[in-house]
C-alpha cells in the first residue's frame, strides 16, 4: 500500500458529495486506493458473476440493507447501477460520502453519470503512478507553487526550489511508466510479461467486450501507428489512409483510445494573437513504460539511440505535469498545445483559474541553446505571460532568458 498523490483530494470529495467516481486505465491502482480509503467498506466486484447477480437481481432488496458505504467496482460493467444509484441518493441528498465507484471506460460510464448522477458525483482520474508515490516521498513543491496565486510571484519561488529526482531516476521511470504492479516489483522480467499480458488484455477481453463491431485487427494496426504517432499532431486523413480506413473511423479509434486512458489528446490553442494556428490536435500515449513496450524499448541504452525518443520524453512530461496538477486541482486545467504555420511552437500551454497563461516547452537533452527558446519567449511577450518553462535534463533550476526558467525534469 503506497500513498497517493490524490488522497486527500478524494477525502475532500467525500465530504462534499453523496459518490465518488474513481476512472482510469485498468490496473491503474483505483481499487486498491478505494480499498486503502475505506477499508470497512463493503467491496462489490462487478466483474465478478455472483456480485453482479447479487445487485442486479433486486436493487430494492441490495440497497434496502447497502444504503452507504459501498465499493462499486469497475462500474461499466452495469451501467443502469448509475439510474438506480440516483434514486438511492435522492432518498438522502444531504448525505455525503456514501459511495465510491470505480471505471476503467470513459465514454459509456461519463454518459451514465451525466444522464444519472449529475450534481451528486464527484469525478476523479486515477493516472498511473508518478514518481514520488513510488519513492514514497511528498507531491514534487513545483505543482504546489503552480497551483498558488498569485501567479506573478512564482518566478522567484520556482527559482528557490532545490530538491528534486537526479536524471538516473527520471530516466529510469521514463523507461518503466508508472503501472504499480511492474513496476513495484522490480523485477525488468515480470515488467516485460506483464505489459505483454496487459496489451492482450486490453484488445481482445476489453475491447471487443466494450466495442463489439469494431475491427480489432484494423485497431491493433492503429495502436502500432500510435506508438509512432506519440507526441505528435494527428492528421486523420494521412493515418486513414495508412490504415485503409476512412477519416471517421481514424476518429473512433483515437475516442477509443482516449476513452479507455490510453492516449491523450491534446487541441491547439484557441484564441491567441496569432493568425496562422495549426489546428489539428496531438496526443501520446499515456503511460512511458506502455509507449515503451509496444516499441520493444527494453533498456535505457535503446532508450537513448531510439529516434523517437524526445517525442517520448516530451510525453512523458506533459502527463506527469497533468497528472501533478490534477491531484491538488478541484477542476482541470485547460491544456492545448501552440504551432503556427510558421513553425513557431510551444509543447504545453496551461490557463491557470485567474485566466493567465503558461507555456512549458520540453527537451530531452541537458542544456538549451538561446536559439531554441526563441518560441517561447516570443509567446511570453505575445500573451503577456507571467513568465515561460522550459523543461529538460539538466541538473539546476535557473533563469536562462527574462521570464524564461528552467526546471530539470526531476523537478516534476
Amino acid at each position: 500500500m503506497i500513498r497517493r498523490n490524490l488522497e486527500d483530494k478524494i477525502e475532500r470529495a467525500l465530504k462534499q458529495f453523496p459518490a465518488v467516481v474513481l476512472l482510469g486505465a485498468r490496473q491503474t491502482g483505483k481499487t486498491t486506493l478505494a480499498k486503502m480509503l475505506r477499508p470497512d467498506w463493503r467491496y462489490v466486484d462487478l466483474e465478478k458473476s455472483s456480485d453482479y447477480e447479487f445487485v442486479k437481481r433486486d436493487y430494492d432488496f441490495f440497497f434496502a440493507t447497502n444504503s452507504s458505504n459501498i465499493v462499486f467496482d469497475e462500474v461499466q460493467n452495469l451501467p443502469e447501477l448509475l439510474s438506480e444509484l440516483r434514486g438511492v441518493i435522492d432518498s438522502d441528498r444531504e448525505r455525503k460520502g456514501r459511495f465510491i465507484l470505480t471505471g476503467s471506460c470513459a465514454p459509456s460510464l461519463l454518459k451514465g453519470v451525466v444522464e444519472s448522477l449529475a450534481g451528486r458525483v464527484a469525478l476523479i482520474e486515477v493516472g498511473t503512478l508518478k514518481l514520488n508515490e513510488i519513492q514514497g516521498r511528498e507531491l514534487p513543491e513545483f505543482y504546489k507553487i503552480l497551483t498558488r496565486f498569485p501567479s506573478l510571484d512564482h518566478l522567484d519561488l520556482l527559482l528557490r526550489m532545490k530538491v528534486g529526482f537526479s536524471r538516473d531516476e527520471v530516466l529510469g521511470h521514463f523507461l518503466r511508466g508508472g503501472y504499480p504492479e511492474p513496476v513495484l516489483s522490480g523485477d525488468p522480467d515480470f515488467q516485460s510479461s506483464w505489459m505483454a499480458n496487459y496489451e492482450r488484455t486490453y484488445l481482445d477481453r476489453d475491447v471487443r467486450a466494450l466495442f463489439p463491431r469494431l475491427n480489432v485487427q484494423n485497431f491493433r494496426r492503429f495502436l502500432g501507428m500510435l506508438c509512432e504517432l506519440s507526441g505528435t499532431i494527428i492528421n486523420r486523413s494521412e493515418v486513414g489512409r495508412s490504415l485503409g480506413a476512412s477519416e471517421g473511423a481514424v476518429r473512433d479509434y483515437l475516442e477509443i483510445a482516449e476513452g479507455t486512458f490510453l492516449w491523450r489528446s491534446i487541441g491547439s490553442l484557441e484564441k491567441t494573437a496569432s493568425k496562422s494556428m495549426v489546428k489539428m490536435p496531438r496526443g501520446y500515449i499515456r503511460d512511458s513504460g506502455l509507449l515503451n513496450h509496444l516499441k520493444g524499448t527494453r533498456t535505457q541504452e535503446q532508450l537513448m539511440t531510439w529516434a523517437g525518443v524526445g517525442a517520448a520524453f516530451e510525453g512523458a512530461m506533459l502527463e506527469e505535469i497533468l497528472l501533478g496538477i490534477a491531484s491538488l486541482e478541484n477542476f482541470p486545467w485547460p491544456a492545448a498545445y501552440y504551432r503556427t504555420r510558421g513553425g513557431a511552437e510551444v509543447d504545453l500551454v496551461l490557463t491557470d483559474p485567474t485566466g493567465l497563461r503558461i507555456p512549458i516547452e520540453i527537451k530531452f537533452g541537458m542544456s538549451t541553446k538561446h536559439s531554441d527558446l526563441r518560441s517561447l519567449s516570443g509567446f511570453v511577450e505575445q500573451e503577456k505571460c507571467p513568465y515561460g518553462i522550459l523543461v529538460n535534463n539538466a541538473e539546476e533550476v535557473r533563469l536562462l532568458a527574462p521570464k524564461i526558467i528552467q526546471i530539470p525534469a526531476g523537478f516534476l
